[in-house]
């Protein structure tokens, strides 16, 4: 079982309807905050709570039409601060509900922070049912399947050393260095570094080939992320990495999103635990978390507005 710890992330889909906020966040007399669409055929019933507050302590509800079921809270404006801890409290709340709500009805569709519908339980009502077919079949696709995050370090990277004495054309550069004059040696001794770098690029390149391969076997998709974990909301909150180097002095070799069915996690795990049984690799699991990166965009209208602090 991945460890289950608070990676917020920021799903790539998009607001039912996406109002424009060139001049400024949209005024909204009355609202509905999105968290998440799920399936109601089974949970909590219309209009109950989820036992669970949202972003700011409102009380959050389930909305349905159709089977489908929207989780929210009513609201009357964006949610915009300067400050930093405030906009990370929400953040997590926001997560939370998510969460409940997929552990109460399977898993959502979660919707990015600040996704509000505007009118009442009657407008939700009325794009549930416009949108009932799309919204039914993103569902359908999903059910089951949950996000999990796989990060491979190098605890302890090779050498220069141990490059060189695997490789000829270093050994030959190391050679021409020592006999050469000052200019000459400059050229060389640049020429020799950009094949370090080539050559720890191909071996990176070629562990991670074979960690992603692995996981496709068991995963039904899975894509690369940036090394460095900056698309992430926990990095716009300070958590982020000036590089590649791991904290705690390893080098970063991959990371990875998968969604997966969850009858797959514990295939996935195993063959984890059998990379990070490797001499000098360490993994780190995480999830389940609700599909985020895998998430449809919906909509394109103006009856809703959408702002990312």
């Amino acid at each position: 079982m991945p460890d289950r710890e608070t990676e917020l992330n920021a799903p790539n889909q998009q607001s039912p309807s996406a109002a424009t906020e060139a001049d400024g966040p949209p005024e909204i007399d009355e609202g509905r905050y999105l968290y998440c669409l799920v399936r109601a055929n089974e949970g909590p019933s219309v209009g109950e709570s989820l036992e669970s507050t949202g972003v700011d302590d409102e009380p959050v509800s389930v909305v349905v039409e159709n089977g489908i079921g929207a989780v929210l809270h009513s609201c009357d404006g964006l949610y915009d601060s300067s400050d930093i801890a405030q906009i990370r409290r929400w953040l997590v709340r926001h997560q939370l509900v998510v969460d409940r709500a997929g552990e109460a009805f399977g898993t959502p569709i979660p919707f990015q922070f600040d996704t509000i519908i505007r009118g009442d339980d009657e407008a939700v009502r009325t794009w549930l049912d416009e949108e009932s077919e799309t919204l039914e079949r993103a569902l359908s696709e999903l059910a089951g399947h949950w996000e999990y995050r796989v990060e491979v370090v190098e605890t302890d990277p090779i050498d220069d050393n141990e490059l060189l004495d695997r490789d000829d054309r270093l050994q030959e550069l190391r050679d021409r260095i020592d006999d050469a004059g000052e200019g000459t040696a400059h050229l060389l001794e640049t020429q020799f570094d950009r094949r370090l770098s080539e050559l720890r690029a191909a071996r990176r390149e070629s562990l991670s080939d074979d960690v992603r391969e692995r996981l496709t076997a068991e995963a039904r998709e899975v894509h690369a992320l940036e090394r460095s974990p900056t698309a992430s909301l926990s990095t716009e909150l300070g958590d982020e990495a000036d590089s590649d180097t791991d904290q705690n002095g390893g080098e970063t070799l991959c990371r990875l999103t998968l969604l997966a069915h969850e009858d797959n996690e514990g295939a996935i795990g195993a063959i984890l635990e059998e990379v990070a049984s490797t001499d000098g690799l360490e993994v780190r699991f995480t999830g389940p978390w609700p599909p985020y990166t895998f998430a449809p965009e919906l909509g394109d209208g103006e009856s809703t507005g959408s702002s990312q602090s």
